[in-house]
């Protein structure tokens, strides 16, 4: 396996305040890969730095070998970096298929959405759109759902069109901002078997948030624990869990 994310030294300040500092991470490709911590701990300070929506002032962010570091949110998705977010960023008034193909839009090179009526071959583009949408949907058992709206579909569900919408964008990485959160116990049971799922049948590489011990320690081959910013603990899940530092300042026991 090779290196598909290679984050050096990378920082980050607010005012007075150091949010990361020095922060290295290193994923292979088609690696399940887990980053946690204490709430306020910097983690998905980390997610908006790897996804252009903070610019770090050191450190660097490279994808593939490819520099990222700066770039603006656009870029580094047409790089290959998708990600959800904690509390669900859908198009809720969009249907459920709309929103999937929204994500597809990543691969055509017009200004807006509206730009694609302009395209001399645009009911064939829009075909293709509809059939690759239809596709994920199918993949997430979502499509007989494609005509409702958003809005409407029960939480579970809503988490499973945000993963398929960021999927649609075809990454090379995802990024998943606590998936589990709202979920019940049976609901993140689910979860753990979908993102499994994702990894082998789209060989995708994923880098989680996540507060569900049992979601990490179930699915996630490496960890990173922050903490104030910092890199606490690294390496394999069970030993960082073992780890006594990291029992003292994230699982309190």
């Amino acid at each position: 396996m090779s290196t598909l994310l290679d984050v050096k030294n990378l920082g980050i300040s607010f005012g007075g305040l150091r949010a990361v500092n020095d922060f290295d991470l290193k994923i292979q490709k088609e690696e399940l890969y887990g980053l946690i911590g204490p709430n306020g701990a910097g983690k998905t300070t980390v997610f908006n730095l790897l996804t252009g929506v903070y610019k770090p002032d050191s450190g660097k962010v490279l994808l593939d070998g490819k520099d990222l570091t700066g770039k603006k949110n656009i870029e580094i998705s047409k790089a290959g970096i998708a990600r959800t977010f904690q509390n669900i960023r859908l198009f809720k008034e969009l249907t459920v298929l709309d929103n999937v193909k929204v994500g597809l839009h990543n691969h055509h090179h017009y200004s807006t959405i509206e730009g694609i009526l302009r395209l001399p071959n645009y009911r064939k583009v829009e075909k293709e759109m509809n059939e690759k949408a239809m596709e994920l949907l199918k993949v997430f058992d979502l499509e007989k759902f494609a005509s409702y709206k958003a809005a409407n579909l029960p939480y579970g569900q809503q988490r499973k069109l945000e993963i398929a919408r960021a999927l649609a964008t075809d990454p090379k990485l995802l990024l998943l901002d606590e998936p589990a959160a709202g979920m019940n116990p049976n609901e993140t049971g689910e979860l753990m078997d979908m993102i499994r799922f994702v990894r082998d049948e789209f060989h995708m590489t994923i880098l989680l948030i996540e507060h569900d011990m049992k979601l990490v320690s179930g699915i996630c081959e490496e960890l990173t624990v922050l903490n104030f910013g910092e890199v606490l603990a690294q390496g394999k899940t069970t030993d960082v869990l073992n780890d006594p530092q990291v029992i003292k300042a994230y699982l309190g026991e």
